[in-house]
């Protein structure tokens, strides 16, 4: 029981501590407020293509092509006009159109496309692409790509409908509709999804920054914490009291702990304001596998208190860990698309698992269940670490 009330003690203290300096209390808000307004403004998907400029060159100026280049104006997604479009005269004008980037990229429609068509002779449009901007131009191509096959799929049912009705001798053109959509597409398939709706490009994210930001203030705020006692000699008057070893990073650790739960907390709640983020699963799931998380991160940051003799040497041992994970733990790119050696270094990192998890269960909504190997595997971490930190610590301060 003693051991439990001074580590609260200290905890109490290095949160007391905390509060005294505005600045710093100020950008321990500010901080996670600026990551997800950042990055969910920022990082643009398929819903945030609005007024995108591109050019069309119609070559063709006939009935065909003119019904497409309506088709692509028309273009909305969420009640939003995706394209701002603007007419050339060839592809080569929208080149050089792309090369001063007044466009993010055109389409160019043949002369003779309308005949062709009329005379059942395929057609072929020319998209042409934004190389300078990979994100914004897979969108815009796959748009356009997904604009004219639906298209011609249109184009394809009105005249095998003329087809049937000319053979038949029955009916209207639209009559046979049915019929005609059927022999231009005999297959069909449905998306369904786990969970209702279509989650978007943030709601992958989310998880993984919010994962990032509580990992990263209780590693880099527990490191600095004690290298700072340290420096400032604050921690001898600490061990010359009768505290129990022990209690003492226990309690930093629970400072911390506390700390990062309240930015993740702020980042949970940006999420649900700003960018319409749902919690699938249980909220109670998602504050354990945070806490999870904490812990398999504490003895790192015990560790890395010890060995540095200052603050700005733990900065810079922190900084060497933690930006290397901020791109191998999949926090906003799939580690499956990653090359096999990095997917394999990606697997030594806590965050991975506790991302990992953490988007199981707020996006597809899993239980417990579907996430006990991450929980095992963040326990194992946080044991291991701990057991190799724990008697450093106390080896160095006791010098």
């Amino acid at each position: 029981m003693k051991t439990f009330r001074d580590l609260w003690q200290i905890a109490r203290k290095d949160l007391i501590e905390f509060t005294r300096d505005r600045l710093r209390l100020v950008t321990f808000f500010i901080m996670p407020m600026f990551m997800m307004i950042m990055v969910g403004f920022i990082f643009p998907n398929q819903n945030s293509l609005k007024n995108t400029s591109i050019g069309i060159a119609d070559e063709d100026n006939g009935t065909v092509s003119k019904a497409l280049v309506s088709a692509i104006q028309d273009m909305k997604i969420n009640n939003n006009q995706v394209f701002t479009v603007t007419n050339y005269n060839s592809t080569d004008k929208i080149k050089d159109a792309i090369k001063s980037q007044k466009i993010s990229g055109g389409i160019d429609i043949p002369a003779e496309f309308s005949t062709a068509i009329s005379n059942n002779i395929q057609a072929n449009v020319t998209i042409v692409q934004d190389q300078s901007n990979p994100q914004i131009s897979q969108m815009v191509d796959q748009i356009l790509a997904n604009v004219v096959s639906g298209f011609g799929s249109q184009v394809g049912v009105q005249k095998v409908d003329q087809i049937l009705v000319t053979k038949t001798g029955v009916g209207t053109p639209t009559a046979l509709t049915a019929q005609a959509q059927a022999i231009i597409a005999p297959i069909t398939s449905t998306i369904e999804g786990i969970i209702p709706g279509n989650p978007n490009y943030f709601e992958f994210v989310a998880p993984g920054i919010m994962a990032m930001i509580v990992m990263t203030a209780v590693l880099t705020g527990l490191a600095a914490s004690v290298s700072r006692e340290k420096e400032q000699g604050t921690l001898d008057g600490i061990l010359i009291s009768p505290i129990n070893r022990l209690s003492i990073i226990l309690g930093k650790s629970l400072a911390q702990a506390i700390r990062g739960l309240v930015q993740g907390a702020i980042v949970l709640i940006l999420a649900f304001l700003l960018f319409g983020v749902t919690v699938h699963g249980s909220i109670l799931l998602v504050i354990l596998l945070l806490l999870l998380g904490i812990f398999s991160f504490i003895g790192l940051g015990i560790l890395v208190s010890t060995i540095a003799s200052e603050q700005e040497t733990a900065t810079q041992l922190l900084f060497m860990f933690q930006f290397p994970m901020l791109f191998l733990s999949g926090v906003f790119f799939p580690i499956a698309l990653m090359p096999q050696a990095m997917q394999i270094i990606s697997k030594v990192i806590p965050l991975t698992y506790a991302i990992t998890a953490l988007r199981q269960v707020m996006v597809l909504g899993a239980g417990i269940g579907a996430v006990k190997s991450e929980i095992f595997i963040l326990l194992v971490f946080g044991v291991v670490t701990l057991a190799i930190s724990v008697p450093v610590f106390r080896r160095v301060i006791t010098k």
